[in-house]
């Protein structure tokens, strides 16, 4: 019996729904609109050709044969070549980029530089090394670090770079 009250009551507001006037207007504007005409396909403007351009790429060259000319080369001044034979330091195995100079420690004439990064906070001396580029640490001041960094310039020699570290007040 529920149900069939149910189902009575939805068809009467169903049925209250199809005579509201704001809906009949809307009927009404939809339909004006659908019978308006479409532009035909004649009536669009045809496209007006506009320049040519043919893209073509620069002829590669070989790559088995060296360059005409050299690419720019690295700057720096000549430098003595790293000795290669040398054991390799932790620190080394890291790019200079991942550490930050957090203090400075001095034990009398001896001064220190802590710096955070690779797994923990380390503490190096004037000579060590750091970095991938063979940078060893020439010197140690109250906020900075400097160290000189070798890099091969291409042509079989060896160029110096000098790299500062300036103590990070953050940390």
């Amino acid at each position: 019996m529920s149900r069939l009250k149910v189902v009575g009551l939805s068809l009467v507001l169903l049925a209250g729904c199809d005579s509201d006037p704001q809906l009949q207007a809307l009927n009404d504007e939809l339909q004006t609109i659908r019978q308006q005409a479409l532009p035909l396909a004649d009536e669009v403007p045809a496209a007006r050709p506009g320049p040519r351009f043919v893209a073509s790429s620069p002829p590669l060259r070989d790559p088995f044969q060296p360059p005409d000319q050299p690419a720019s080369r690295p700057t720096g001044k000549p430098g003595p070549a790293p000795d290669l034979d040398r054991p390799r330091q932790f620190l080394e195995g890291f790019a200079v980029d991942q550490f930050q100079l957090v203090g400075t420690l001095s034990l009398g004439a001896q001064t220190f530089a802590l710096l955070r990064g690779a797994a923990g906070v380390h503490r190096l001396a004037v000579g060590d090394y750091l970095g991938a580029d063979h940078g060893r640490v020439v010197a140690i001041h109250e906020g900075q670090l400097e160290l000189v960094e070798l890099f091969p310039d291409g042509q079989g020699a060896w160029l110096e770079r000098p790299r500062t570290l300036v103590l990070n007040v953050n940390s």
